[in-house]
């Protein structure tokens, strides 16, 4: 389509071209009799000139228009999931849920206006001044560690907080009923961290409920600030009622003294929760139970009075926010009882209310199915791993679940005009508003929806529970735009943004990211569940069209070849132009970039979407795509094509291909700073010598045949210790690279250049798993090297658990460290299916 463009765009231009040759030649004519025509035959030329030039700019625009159109327009292919999927009526057991991954712990309602709840903290007289308030998970705010130790992603759950002298335990159970979602109880627990401590501190409990809209919520306070309950209707939700039930000790019934504070205003938006409560931390009030001392302490207005109340009640479409400050000393023990009208009339208020000895009964009855399950889906301790590495696994999976969020909210995309580097202007356009169920990589750093992040969390959740994962592909692939491209970011709802720098907030419309959602498709391929074909069915037309995309979009300089669109230009500042879309970051490219290089991940990538959907087709019957499908995998899949474009005798592995020179390095420049300088040779076309991950796509992705004659030299690179292996796993890039461990720029330290990533080893100990158990003169080398690197990988992620609490982003090939940010509780979570050998 694109050479028809500039065939249909270059027409007029060439018309005009021939009238001014024409013009030019009549012009010379000395023909006395010619003057008038002369004029008359200018003013013509002129007129087919403007004319030429206005169709041309007028053929620009409208290209434009409709490209920038097209980048924000839903695909027109059936949903995968019905319009109504997460609602009460239809998917009743996951309309509650902790879906606020970015807070220490809270929940909400899976709908575009939910009902939100949530929890902060202080300890009181810890610091002068205003105590510190914990709401939401931050990298450098001295909690930790925190995780759930058990979560089933559906109506349980068990976190422990670590935060200085303070530890806390916040738990939750769903009791299913009515046509609402059914009833649920909290319970949170504050005791000191160490045993025996003698001067116990004074803390503050915060528990709040946010709406988004004209829901009503109708407080009822009892002396001194206490609440008694809050009624509330929402149409979602009908009747409602929650009761804050008084603090007691833990594992006792006896109430506790605490003093109590109360503050209601409109809603002033998600992100300004914590700042408009520390604001209002502004006055002193006595904590005296019978027979003690009093201790000050900053506390909320301790009167129900409306704040920012408008003229007729609540500000139009603005909601509600309602907290419950409740200070005491520790250790306590607090519940909170959402109830469901629906629920209790439909036999849960028979069962009596879920707080004091029904909810420990119900939390622990829950945390003994977890387990029981957990081993019959993952077999650890069948498998001989330890009772330590096994609680290693449970907190791996939990904290993948209890990291699932769901966002709304309409994101910025920057139209793909076509042309790279065009120097047409456009500005971002908002994409429908849209829902996104969906794992994140952190907590903490990154609390969003990841494209190419999210395919291998599924592989974890799919083994758990293949409705979730069912659920999230389906979100997903809802954001499909009209030519079938997803953003690698979804970044949705203001609290979404609030944590994003604005320069990032733009997602390319031109931009790819590994297709790794194929991996969990694969999986469900492979398992042959009824339900799961079911839902592909319904997906298929939608994932045909986002690989089409793909594969189209990215295409390379030469047949079967690919590029990622979307690399840095080559800037002064940095060594090596960095490849956002790939997922890969910094790790090295050809040092110049430019449309002749053929990128090898990427490629890979393609091969196995064509393999998978190829398949796909075949089982569900689709004949016409299999027929298309079908011969591009066995394209991809050829060696021959693969050899020819990406082998390099010279280096003796597989490698990118591009304008490249390895002479290029940071030095110092006054002012400046750090700048590249490239030196001799020269960069010329040639195969790109960065040994490391990207060297062993055809081997991580299974495209090699077993007796492939490039096997065994990737293999040796895997297992050479001067390159890729390390004690505590594969590294990113060779310990013999120029690039290892170089920085990118001033401010921009290695980052795919020797960590030790998980999600890679978790792909070259399937790939060594798989050549393990495939006759061929490589079989027992791999099987080898799977057994060695699953020990030191399992090793050393318990080794840094252990020592810090954390599942980390990456890990040090030096000595195994955990780095990055943390907690990451993505697709580092995939050391539970190393250690359940499922690949």
């Amino acid at each position: 389509m694109a050479r028809g463009e500039r065939r249909r765009r270059a027409a007029p231009a060439e018309g005009a071209r021939a009238v001014e040759r024409e013009a030019r030649v009549g012009s010379g004519r000395r023909d006395g009799r010619g003057g008038r025509a002369r004029g008359a035959a200018g003013g013509a030329a002129l007129a087919v000139v403007v004319l030429a030039l206005a169709l041309a700019l007028s053929g620009r625009w409208v290209l434009a228009w409709y490209r920038a159109q097209r980048a924000v327009t839903l695909h027109s292919a059936p949903p995968a999931l019905s319009s109504d999927s997460s609602s009460p009526a239809v998917a009743p057991d996951l309309f509650w849920g902790t879906y606020r991954p970015h807070v220490y712990f809270g929940m909400k309602t899976r709908s575009p206006k939910p009902l939100l709840t949530g929890l902060m903290w202080a300890q009181q007289g810890a610091t002068p001044g205003t105590p510190k308030l914990r709401h939401t998970c931050e990298q450098g705010d001295g909690v930790g560690p925190y995780g759930w130790e058990f979560h089933d992603g559906l109506s349980f759950g068990r976190q422990h907080i670590q935060d200085g002298a303070l530890r806390l335990t916040t738990e939750f159970v769903k009791r299913p009923g009515g046509q609402h979602g059914g009833d649920w109880s909290w319970r949170v627990t504050v005791e000191p961290q160490a045993l025996g401590t003698s001067a116990l501190p004074l803390v503050s409990l915060f528990f709040y409920v946010v709406t988004d809209g004209q829901e009503v919520l109708l407080p009822e306070v009892g002396a001194k600030g206490q609440l008694k309950f809050i009624s509330g209707h929402t149409s979602e939700l009908g009747d409602f009622r929650f009761t804050l039930l008084p603090p007691t000790n833990p594992g006792d019934t006896a109430p506790k003294y605490g003093s109590y504070n109360v503050f209601w205003s409109s809603n002033p938006g998600l992100p300004l929760l914590t700042e408009m409560v520390k604001s209002r931390l502004n006055s002193w009030f006595q904590h005296q139970p019978p027979g003690d001392s009093p201790e000050r302490y900053l506390g909320l207005p301790r009167s129900l009075k409306w704040e920012d109340r408008g003229p007729n009640g609540q500000r139009q479409g603005q909601g509600q926010f309602l907290i419950q400050q409740v200070t005491l000393k520790i250790p306590f023990s607090m519940d909170l009882v959402f109830e469901s009208s629906s629920a209790q009339a439909g036999g849960n208020q028979a069962l009596g209310q879920l707080a004091g000895s029904l909810l420990t009964q119900a939390l622990e009855s829950h945390a003994e199915a977890f387990q029981e399950r957990f081993e019959k889906t993952f077999h650890l301790k069948e498998k001989g791993l330890s009772p330590e590495e096994q609680t290693l696994g449970q907190v791996a999976l939990s904290s993948l679940l209890g990291g699932i969020g769901y966002f709304y909210g309409q994101g910025l995309v920057l139209p793909d005009m076509g042309v790279e580097g065009s120097e047409q202007k456009v500005d971002p356009a908002l994409f429908p508003p849209l829902p996104l169920f969906s794992g994140v990589p952190s907590r903490s750093f990154f609390p969003r929806g990841f494209l190419w992040d999210e395919g291998f969390h599924q592989l974890v959740v799919h083994r758990w529970d293949p409705h979730l994962t069912r659920e999230v592909l389906g979100h997903w692939l809802g954001l499909l735009n009209a030519d079938g491209w997803i953003g690698r970011e979804q970044i949705l709802g203001d609290e979404a943004r609030a944590r994003v720098p604005s320069e990032f907030l733009v997602q390319r419309a031109a931009h790819a990211n590994p297709p790794t959602l194929l991996l969990p498709v694969a999986h469900m391929l492979k398992g042959g569940d009824p339900a799961d074909l079911n839902f592909l069915r319904r997906a298929f037309p939608r994932l045909h069209a986002w690989f089409s995309w793909l594969h189209q979009s990215q295409a390379g300089p030469v047949p079967l070849s690919y590029r990622w669109r979307g690399r840095d230009p080559a800037l002064p500042t940095l060594l090596n132009p960095k490849t956002l879309p790939s997922g890969l970051d910094d790790y090295p490219r050809a040092s110049h970039p430019s449309a002749t290089e053929r990128h090898l991940d990427l490629r890979c990538w393609v091969a196995l979407g064509a393999r998978v959907l190829s398949q796909l087709a075949e089982k569900l019957g689709e004949t016409e795509a299999a027929a298309e499908l079908g011969p591009l995998a066995a394209s991809l899949e050829a060696e021959e094509s693969l050899d020819e474009l990406h082998w390099a005798p010279d280096l003796g592995v597989f490698a990118d291909f591009g304008n490249h020179t390895k002479a290029v390095q940071l030095k110092p420049r006054p002012p400046q700073g750090l700048v590249r300088v490239v030196g001799r040779p020269q960069p010329r076309l040639q195969y790109v010598d960065a040994l490391g991950y990207i060297t062993l796509f055809p081997f991580l992705l299974r495209l090699l045949d077993p007796n492939s004659p490039h096997l065994g030299p990737l293999l040796d690179v895997l297992a050479d210790s001067r390159h890729l292996w390390s004690p505590f796993g594969l590294r990113s890039l060779a310990a013999s690279s120029p690039f290892y461990g170089q920085r990118n720029s001033e401010h921009d330290p290695p980052y795919w250049r020797g960590a030790v990533w998980l999600n890679i080893n978790y792909l070259a100990l399937g790939a060594l798993h798989h050549y393990g158990h495939l006759e061929g003169p490589h079989q027992t080398q791999a099987a080898k090297l799977h057994s060695e690197l699953r020990a030191n990988v399992i090793g050393n992620v318990w080794r840094q658990y252990q020592a810090t609490g954390f599942l980390w982003e990456q890990y040090s090939d030096q000595d195994g460290h955990g780095m990055g940010c943390r907690p990451f509780h993505g697709w580092t979570t995939l050391v539970l299916l190393i250690m359940s050998e499922d690949y």
